[in-house]
């Protein structure tokens, strides 16, 4: 049943709602706003809309949002889309970033309405500007068709983590697509470009994670020799995992090849695949300590790697 005061701000004449939406600039008054204008029903809308679209990009972005929360519970889901296909140039770095904070706000939103339209919206968006809300809300629709989007995403370090996130939760494992995404440097695989790297570093963890095949393995085992050694030593893992055995032994020379060249990071983790295998690893392991032990004396005391691989072989010896 509709209260005397909820019938009293549908009631309210235009000048009153405008004065409303110019609350929401408010640093005291902005949060009643939102109830206040949802309170007036669809006649808060077109002003709403005028105060969203029409509104001047700033690094002061809270209003916005706080226009963008008004829409979205009085189901206008329609003028938040054409904010979306919005693309219009800022040149001031700080009012551009909070006009991505409210277009990241309006993209999350969105996700009350899954529908193909939403869906489309969102995909062309991401064609055009890298959001996090848009890859958030696209991930809820769980479609494998927006992978190119998801996966061009992860170029990007801030939206790296939305987009993984986002090609987790598909319906359909993209095996293929992530496959052919790891195995193509931009523009070549001697001048690839770093966020290229981050890109293909990724893919690789998302395949990781996924449930492989002796097959798949094939198509990605000439990464065990890219020039990038992250995603060199992340095929070895995968190799460890889903290849045959002379694959798994080449992998194991080559993940100990590797210890040389990776970060702390890294190494740890490979230090972690090898432990995962020792009964496979440890002729390998066995032969570079020989080799590193050869060293002067001088050498072994700073020789890292030889730390990791002696840890191994304790580990593999078991408790004394």
């Amino acid at each position: 049943m509709e209260t005397k005061s909820s019938q009293a701000f549908r009631d309210l004449p235009e000048e009153e709602i405008e004065a409303l939406v110019q609350s929401l600039n408010s640093l005291h008054e902005g949060e009643l706003g939102v109830d206040m204008l949802v309170a007036c029903g669809e006649r808060a809308v077109p002003l709403l809309r005028r105060f969203l679209i029409d509104g001047k990009p700033s690094g002061i972005f809270v209003p916005r949002q706080r226009a963008v929360r008004a829409l979205t519970e009085l189901g206008a889901k329609d003028v938040l889309l054409d904010y979306l296909r919005l693309d219009r140039t800022i040149p001031d770095p700080v009012a551009a970033q909070g006009e991505e904070a409210v277009k990241n706000t309006a993209a999350r939103a969105l996700s009350a309405w899954p529908t193909e339209e939403v869906y489309q919206v969102l995909r062309g968006s991401l064609r055009h500007h890298r959001l996090v809300g848009a890859l958030e809300t696209l991930g809820e629709f769980r479609r494998p068709e927006a992978v190119p989007e998801l996966v061009a995403a992860l170029e990007d370090d801030f939206c790296r983590s939305s987009a993984e996130e986002a090609l987790r939760k598909l319906d359909e494992a993209p095996h293929s697509a992530l496959i052919n995404a790891a195995r193509s440097p931009e523009p070549s695989g001697t001048r690839e470009t770093p966020s290229s790297r981050s890109r293909r570093r990724s893919v690789l963890r998302l395949l990781e994670s996924l449930q492989l095949l002796a097959d798949d393995w094939t198509r990605i085992a000439a990464l065990l020799y890219d020039r990038d050694p992250e995603i060199a030593a992340r095929a070895g893992a995968i190799a460890l995992r889903v290849g045959d055995l002379p694959n798994k032994h080449l992998a194991v020379k080559r993940l100990i090849e590797l210890l040389t060249t990776s970060n702390w990071l890294l190494q740890g983790e490979i230090q972690e695949w090898l432990e995962k295998c020792l009964d496979i690893a440890l002729p390998s392991i066995r032969e570079e300590i020989e080799r590193r032990q050869s060293e002067s004396a001088a050498m072994q005391a700073h020789d890292h790697v030889l730390r990791i691989l002696l840890a191994l072989r304790r580990k593999a010896q078991g408790p004394k």
